[in-house]
């Protein structure tokens, strides 16, 4: 589970941060690590034809859930509304700052959206999202994690942001079977 606080100081530039926990069958719940993440976007009044935003992630996780403590993460996101239909694509690079793969450099995940409004209430899309290996020299694809999700987004108030899918991995290393399910709630102005 992973609770998620977003603060939005200018109309283009917000700073996140993230707590993560888990609960497996017969623990307790434990503290997995935490993220934070500044995001800044081109302004509307550029008049740019795509969305453009940067983020960077920088991560700690518990020695006890990943050989890698301490991360960095650079997301460009590259967006896109075409009347119904919404594409987004993410070009990520990542790296361990500590542990098992610091040496390794970055490593690019690319990750993309697309989805179509159906109804003024109900959006479905399909989501990729990969990891190919470092940058230098990605893996083999036996040893690649590819994704793919089915998903549903409802816009069931201003207020509200609601997300779930179903995933499933193409490739022997990735997650088989996934759920996902994001519910947000916005509070200010």
């Amino acid at each position: 589970e992973t609770l998620e606080i977003t603060h939005g100081f200018t109309t283009w530039f917000e700073v996140g941060g993230y707590l993560f926990s888990s609960a497996a069958p017969d623990q307790s719940w434990r503290f997995v690590g935490s993220h934070i993440r500044p995001r800044v976007r081109a302004p509307e009044s550029w008049n740019w034809p795509v969305g453009a935003s940067l983020s960077m992630e920088v991560a700690y996780q518990n020695r006890d859930f990943s050989s890698d403590t301490w991360s960095v993460e650079l997301r460009p996101i590259i967006d896109k509304h075409l009347g119904p239909w919404y594409v987004s694509l993410n070009p990520t690079l990542e790296r361990s700052l500590r542990g098992d793969n610091a040496a390794v450099g970055f490593a690019f995940s690319p990750n993309v959206a697309l989805e179509r409004d159906v109804s003024s209430i109900v959006n479905l899309g399909v989501e990729y999202y990969g990891g190919l290996g470092p940058v230098r020299a990605f893996v083999p694809r036996a040893e690649q994690d590819h994704q793919l999700f089915g998903v549903v987004n409802l816009d069931l108030s201003p207020e509200w942001e609601f997300n779930a899918g179903v995933g499933f991995g193409l490739t022997a290393v990735s997650e088989h079977r996934m759920l996902k399910l994001i519910l947000g709630r916005r509070i200010g102005p």
